[in-house]
């Protein structure tokens, strides 16, 4: 409980960053509450940091990740007495769900934004909470120690104690397996929530991951918010959300509400919280829920209820820490159907790796309302970065989460797919074409009418190959090619050459024009020869494009069968393919090679192929580079150790995910470069092997 009685709170101070830090100053403003951002050093330009009233920078213990910063609870407090904050918002991940924490919040005299550090202990600790749910009558999934799991409990999963969004987790089917997959899950959980402990319960491979949202005040109301499908995941992370949930009976429905409903009444519970349930499927049919666990903060995925609803989470949640109680007419009743696609920087094209660099451009051009409800329906987009950011490898990889809100399911599908289609994210590769895939599926479109076609295995091996293709096809990228070539060759015609077709009038020369007025663009005196431009697809890494053309009399006539020119401009090349009319807008960022073409086809980033690339160094074959820039968080061989192709040789983390390094072929361990709690940049030689025959 807090030391002081509730009161008015005037400036808050949001324990957090990115995406949840910006919603919670959006709705701050509206309440006309003050605001303070923490940041990590080398965070001063973050967007959360530019939007709040002040900002206090955190130290990093020596030794430390940008990471550690957000988990001292001292150094938290101290940020808010020294920016006169007297309220703190824990957001989501980090120490959002840390009893410690929130009793240091309110042993400074501050209000905590969330219920009682006695609930958030009882329920954090995940196996005391299905000990509790199972005593207020709600169904429950065992909970083992690592150590007692025997072969009749397998397959299981290990999970953090602590904390959620997939971290930590690994499916174990073999017990000689797990001790290294829970040495793994602890040590992922400690970099995530501070703390390393984990349990087991058994694995579902098909359920529906069912959550309840609740709302409860200090005066013995606590609503039930209805219920949201998370089925759609990768690697146990949620990858789409929605509510309601499609295809749920009425009376399963119902017994969810009044389990998490009986659930925040045994802890005394206040604030928002989220109740988890697994819901088996199989033959046909949904099996009885089981209760997973219960977090006790806001979930990333609140803006589907927030749009259904009309109201806002963040806003309540502060009322009722100031004492407030909800109104007695109870919950809203639940208006339409919302679904929401979380954006992240990876790139299903190199093994799902996450993407940093610098994001030249973000814009979601169908959202019209940004951390707040659209009026009517449309599209909500909440984002963490702004064009001209910085996405390192240090911190979540999720960019954004982008939310529609329909008349009903099929309406808010159809909006979120075409509002994720003509997204333009340049710079980074991230999973859209994965997301707009997914919503436009038949099986996915058809889960209210077979909800067991729903489940947590969606994005199985088979399908997430196929889904994970990019939208625009071959015949797609090599459009893409062409227009890459012509918006070149027409910006070395002039800086001020005007948008319009080939072949009309020249700008009259001037300083910075490199041709004279009349001289076509790559003009040559060889007519016989065509112009030749090669191109990687997918931003270096992808297949090699060659584009031809010629010029004819200031036309531009292509050696692509089907394809005429109809207009070429720098940013804007019109092309006829096979009697379509195609617009593609042609995008570049000075310093940056890439070229980025967007188009109703899908977006295609390209690099252009140096004809004279510079000499470089020799690479030792047998060299394991860093994917990524990343912490090197165990090295699981030694030098001189034999290893079989896709033994694990190290592990390295990144954007808060364990990848791990293994032998691309038979070999010996020749050199490990690095060691434990090292940190690497992309590239760095992370293993050298000696491979006993043909390798990649």
């Amino acid at each position: 409980m807090n030391h002081t009685p509730p009161r008015p709170v005037t400036r808050l101070l949001v324990a957090n960053r990115g995406e949840i830090a910006r919603r919670v100053f959006r709705t701050c403003r509206t309440m006309g509450i003050g605001t303070v951002a923490v940041h990590a050093p080398g965070e001063e330009g973050a967007a959360h940091v530019s939007e709040a009233d002040t900002a206090v920078r955190l130290p990093v213990p020596g030794g430390g990740s940008p990471v550690d910063a957000y988990l001292d609870p001292h150094a938290l407090v101290r940020a808010a007495r020294s920016a006169g904050a007297d309220a703190v918002h824990p957001g989501y991940g980090f120490l959002s769900e840390n009893p410690g924490f929130a009793r240091a919040v309110t042993g400074a005299g501050l209000t905590w934004v969330g219920p009682s550090a006695d609930a958030v202990e009882r329920m954090g600790a995940k196996t005391l909470a299905k000990r509790i749910a199972r005593e207020a009558g709600v169904p429950v999934a065992d909970a083992l120690d690592p150590g007692d799991v025997r072969p009749e409990h397998l397959p299981v999963l290990v999970k953090a104690v602590s904390g959620g969004g997939g971290r930590g987790m690994r499916v174990v089917h073999d017990l000689a397996d797990l001790p290294a997959e829970a040495a793994a899950a602890r040590a992922e959980a400690a970099s995530a929530f501070g703390d390393p402990a984990v349990f087991c319960e058994p694995y579902v491979r098909r359920g529906r991951h069912v959550e309840v949202q609740v709302l409860a005040d200090s005066h013995g109301a606590v609503w039930a918010l209805g219920e949201r499908d998370c089925s759609v995941q990768r690697r146990h992370q949620k990858v789409v959300e929605e509510t309601p949930a499609p295809g749920l009976p009425d009376d399963l429905r119902e017994r969810l509400h009044e389990a998490a409903r009986a659930l925040a009444r045994a802890i005394g519970y206040t604030g928002a919280g989220t109740a988890e349930f697994l819901v088996p499927v199989g033959g046909g049919a949904l099996g009885d829920p089981v209760f997973l666990e219960m977090n006790t903060r806001l979930q990333v995925e609140h803006p589907v209820t927030e749009c259904v609803t009309g109201l806002d989470l963040v806003e309540w949640q502060i009322r009722i820490a100031e004492g407030g109680a909800l109104p007695g007419d109870g919950p809203p009743a639940p208006r339409g159907h919302a679904v929401e696609a979380r954006l992240y920087a990876e790139d299903p094209r190199e093994g799902w790796r996450p993407r940093t660099g610098t994001l030249r451009a973000f814009d979601v051009p169908e959202a019209t309302a940004r951390f707040t409800n659209p009026d009517g329906h449309g599209v909500r987009l909440d984002s963490g970065v702004e064009p001209g950011d910085t996405v390192g490898a240090d911190f979540d990889p999720l960019l954004a989460k982008v939310v529609a809100h329909g008349r009903d399911r099929r309406d808010a599908v159809r909006r979120l797919a075409s509002a994720l289609a003509g997204a333009r994210v340049h710079g980074v590769g991230t999973n859209r074409d994965l997301l707009v895939r997914v919503l436009r599926h038949p099986a996915f479109g058809a889960a209210d009418e077979h909800p067991d076609g729903l489940h947590t295995g969606y994005l199985g091996a088979d399908r997430l190959t196929a889904l994970a293709q990019p939208l625009a096809d071959p015949a797609a990228e090599r459009l893409a090619a062409l227009a890459a070539s012509l918006a070149a060759a027409e910006a070395a015609r002039s800086p001020r050459a005007a948008p319009g077709g080939v072949g009309g009038a020249a700008p009259p020369p001037g300083p910075g024009s490199p041709l004279p007025a009349g001289i076509p663009a790559n003009w040559r005196n060889l007519p016989s020869r065509a112009h030749a431009r090669v191109h990687t697809a997918g931003g270096g890494g992808g297949r090699r494009i060659t584009t031809a053309y010629r010029t004819v009399r200031g036309a531009y006539e292509p050696e692509q069968p089907g394809v005429r020119v109809l207009s070429a401009a720098p940013g804007l090349v019109v092309l006829e393919a096979d009697g379509l009319r195609r617009a593609l807008t042609v995008h570049t960022y000075g310093g940056d090679p890439d070229v980025h073409v967007e188009s109703s086809l899908g977006s295609v980033t390209l690099t252009p192929v140096d004809p004279l690339p510079e000499p470089e160094a020799a690479v030792d074959p047998g060299a394991l580079p860093a994917p990524m820039p990343g912490t090197v968080v165990a090295v699981d061989v030694r030098e001189g150790d034999r290893v079989a192709e896709g033994q694990t040789l190290l592990r390295i983390e990144a954007m808060k995910m364990e990848h791990r390094i293994t032998a691309p072929a038979a070999g010996a361990v020749r050199e490990i470069p690095v060691a434990a709690g090292q940190r690497v940049p992309a590239g760095a030689p992370l293993a050298v092997l000696d491979y006993e025959g043909p390798h990649p």
